[in-house]
């Protein structure tokens, strides 16, 4: 019998409470949220900063430490899921519509107002790529990285409830029974169902800007909510069939539009200027990561600024996002060791966002940089890599399938949320109960839906940011209780 308690309940209340705030008075929830998430990056960005400089360096160390060999389970246990899928799987929930929405926007924004060149000069490019690689790499996948494995190992090797509350149980005891352990689940939930309530916002939006930009169909709420309903009639199917069928064959199938579209983009955009922006690039994040992970400009008040609004903007987002992408990747990593459990969240993906960035950013500013289609940098965001496509042979054909893998990161994100939702408010269960997970199904789409008419998805994604601020501090000690696990568990192996 699966247990539901209080975390269910009282996620749920908190839920309902913010959806209503969100309806009934958005702009006080805009401006409330907006001056908390402001007062946090202005006086504690360097927390957010510090702490995920903090991650990378533990995860780098922990790969080439003597736990590298210790299994994610019993020493006999084998991996669910076969590399390419693991892959596909831990991608999708990690960066999917995100790298969508921003492969060519962001690149863009950051050439049009760099804090410390001139705008869209070569110099402003050459920053545009490198922060945006930087924004989207290691950092990124180490805050997932801490999580995940923290709970995969508890999990499995343990055998403790796959809750992150469990992950503090040589610190607390049996406290993470208690309401101490009840308050680290209840964060968390309310940090995935708001995050992603407003992913599927967002992706509702590109879609709906991405149709009406090729098409006659106009970009408005009704047809968000169309898609919106759609969406959520197919990530309930998915779900429904459980992780070995519906998450897992969407997820490859993410994959594979997602490198066809990368291959297409190539061969069909400025090749030899890709591969050449793609080797500097790569080359100016690698020379620059020590002095960038620690940069809070504290004498430049242009770079501090931009540093607040999207740096510590974006670790703060990722933190908010890590219960969700953290506990759905612990969940499909069972049997891999430590070394190769960090070597695929931390740099694999790292290796794809860059290639991805360079590929959709670098084309976007070869266009305008040579004035073959200027303008992109004053188009919506939701429409900026649909403008991109404009400007190459058969861009058509890329709308088609990026509306397709849009739609396929869309179902698969949401997919994976309700099954984490479930497992967070379930005691940890490895296989919620599908009521439980349509419930949370419908809780975000629901959730999303009022929110696009309400005009509130802003203020809500902005009070999951909120959220980030003490999660912060509950992976910094997520941390102390691996290491203090780890030294537990090798030193009983080894007697």
């Amino acid at each position: 019998m699966t247990q539901i308690g209080k975390v269910f309940w009282i996620s749920l209340i908190i839920s309902g409470v913010f959806v209503l705030w969100g309806v009934v008075a958005p702009e006080n929830l805009e401006s409330i949220t907006s001056n908390i998430q402001s007062f946090l990056t202005s006086q504690f960005g360097w927390v957010y900063i510090l702490s995920v400089a903090i991650f990378l360096l533990f995860s780098i160390y922990l790969m080439f430490s003597r736990y590298g060999k210790m299994r994610l389970g019993q020493d006999g246990d084998k991996p669910e899921y076969n590399k390419i899928t693991w892959f596909a799987m831990l991608f999708s929930a990690g960066m999917g519509i995100g790298i969508i929405f921003w492969g060519a926007a962001e690149p863009l924004a950051h050439f049009a107002a760099p804090p410390n060149a001139e705008p869209e000069s070569i110099e402003a490019a050459k920053f545009a790529l490198r922060s945006s690689v930087f924004h989207w790499g290691l950092q990124t996948w180490s805050i997932y990285t801490v999580i995940a494995l923290s709970v995969a190992y508890f999990k499995f090797r343990r055998g403790a409830p796959g809750l992150i509350s469990s992950t503090f149980q040589p610190l607390i005891g049996d406290r993470t029974n208690g309401w101490i352990g009840n308050l680290i689940d209840i964060t968390a939930v309310f940090a995935t169902i708001f995050g992603v309530a407003t992913s599927l916002g967002l992706g509702a939006s590109q879609i709906s800007g991405g149709l009406s930009y090729v098409t006659d169909i106009k970009n408005n709420f009704s047809t968000q909510l169309i898609i919106i309903v759609i969406v959520t009639i197919l990530f309930m199917l998915s779900a429904w069939t459980g992780l070995s069928k519906g998450i897992k064959y969407l997820s490859n199938t993410n994959i594979i539009l997602a490198i066809l579209l990368l291959v297409l983009t190539i061969i069909l955009g400025p090749t030899i200027f890709i591969f050449n922006t793609l080797v500097s690039t790569i080359g100016d994040y690698i020379s620059a990561l020590p002095s960038l992970s620690f940069h809070t400009a504290p004498f430049d008040e242009n770079a501090n600024d931009w540093i607040q609004d999207w740096t510590v903007f974006y670790w703060a987002w990722f933190i908010a996002w890590s219960p969700f992408v953290g506990t759905f990747i612990a969940r499909v990593s069972k049997g891999r060791t430590i070394r190769e459990f960090i070597f695929g969240v931390l740099f694999i993906p790292t290796i794809f966002c860059a290639l991805w960035f360079v590929v959709f950013g670098g084309s976007s500013l070869f266009q305008e940089l040579n004035g073959i289609n200027t303008g992109l940098t004053e188009l919506a965001k939701e429409k900026t890599l649909f403008g991109l496509f404009e400007g190459f042979p058969y861009g058509s054909v890329l709308t088609v399938v990026a509306i397709l893998l849009i739609s396929t990161f869309f179902i698969t994100s949401a997919d994976s949320a309700t099954f984490v939702l479930g497992m967070q408010t379930t005691n940890g269960s490895l296989n919620p109960p599908n009521k439980i997970k349509m419930i949370w199904g419908i809780i975000q789409s629901a959730t999303a839906a009022v929110l696009l008419t309400s005009g509130g998805l802003g203020a809500l994604q902005t009070a999951s940011i909120v959220s980030a601020f003490p999660f912060t501090f509950i992976l910094l000690m997520m941390i102390v209780s691996l290491v203090k696990a780890l030294k537990e568990d090798y030193q009983e192996q080894n007697e």
